[in-house]
């Protein structure tokens, strides 16, 4: 539990004290003409699950995130209570398989697990959302396309978004700081992860259920608001 609390308390320190100066407006960038301060999403899928980093509507202007906004983005997705049931969940199955982090069996290994799975979902948006994307302007908030284009090409656009984001400028680019930060919290957890689970294999694994993970964090707020309106139909023949 260490793992979790510490970053996340450090986190919300920075949070609290981070100063970012204001930009001077530049009415030849579209990023630069609104002072509007870009808001941090309340919606949940289903009620339950965070959509937090998305932007639902495409026609919504472009607002870039502050630098203090991005590290408030990653502590609100990070002590969310879903996000802790999804830990204790996952490592409930972990520990129902026993497989990795192979920490064993038992109630102690139960709470190793559960506390390598917050380590893990706090140093990934730790690095990704708050550290990596202040430093390379990018954007850690997911677009959505709509239902404008067929559902194939958005399908195809909400997996793109694993390797492209936006940048603050309001482009597309490479996702930096996705991509490298995924990469820095797999490395950090052969901190903590016990040494049967730190292989070349078991980090690809990794690597492979993070960017899963990603590509369906993507489509879900891309496709929700659709079925959010057929369900409300529904109810309302």
């Amino acid at each position: 539990m260490c793992l979790f609390v510490a970053p996340a308390l450090l986190c919300a320190q920075l949070c609290a004290q981070i100063s970012v100066p204001q930009p001077v407006p530049d009415s030849t960038n579209p990023a630069d003409a609104s002072h509007v301060v870009a808001p941090i999403s309340n919606e949940r899928i289903l009620g339950v699950i965070p959509n937090f980093q998305a932007v639902s509507d495409p026609a919504t202007p472009y607002t870039p995130l502050r630098k203090m906004d991005k590290w408030r983005l990653f502590v609100k997705e990070t002590v969310d209570p879903y996000t802790f049931a999804s830990s204790a969940a996952g490592a409930a199955l972990s520990q129902w398989h026993n497989t990795a982090p192979k920490y064993g069996e038992g109630g102690e290994a139960y709470m190793q697990r559960f506390g390598a799975a917050q380590a893990d979902v706090t140093t990934q948006n730790l690095f990704s959302d708050a550290v990596l994307a202040s430093l390379f302007r990018e954007d850690p908030r997911y677009f959505r396309e709509g239902p404008g284009k067929s559902v194939l090409h958005r399908i195809g656009y909400a997996t793109s978004r694993v390797v492209i984001t936006r940048k603050d400028s309001g482009r597309n680019g490479f996702n930096f700081s996705g991509i490298i930060g995924m990469g820095m919290g797999i490395a950090l957890s052969n901190a903590y992860y016990p040494p049967a689970s730190v292989t070349g294999e078991e980090m690809g694994s990794r690597a492979g259920t993070s960017l899963s993970a990603s590509a369906l964090g993507n489509l879900l707020p891309e496709f929700w608001p659709d079925v959010r309106a057929k369900l409300a139909h529904f109810r309302h023949r």
